[in-house]
């Protein structure tokens, strides 16, 4: 099974003309390909798959999915620097 992480976007960059964030996941920040989702801006939450923004998703949606991912133990590898 796979899951995807909600995060919120807090900076857009460009790195070797792909676009890119730096996505916020709890407490740990994290670099996130954009390639799917180039339209995102900061203060926008998207759903992220193995450094991959696969889905843009509204504030809500991302406190949702949060929750449910703490009720099943997988908030852990997200906040842990890396």
């Amino acid at each position: 099974m796979c899951l995807g992480i909600p995060g919120e976007v807090t900076a857009v960059l460009e790195r070797d003309g792909l676009p890119f964030g730096e996505v916020r996941f709890g407490d740990v920040t994290r670099e996130v390909c954009l390639t799917c989702h180039p339209d995102v801006v900061p203060g926008d939450f998207v759903l992220v798959h193995v450094g991959l923004a696969i889905a843009k998703i509204d504030r809500a949606e991302a406190a949702r999915a949060w929750q449910v991912l703490q009720q099943l133990g997988q908030t852990a590898e997200a906040r842990r620097p890396r």
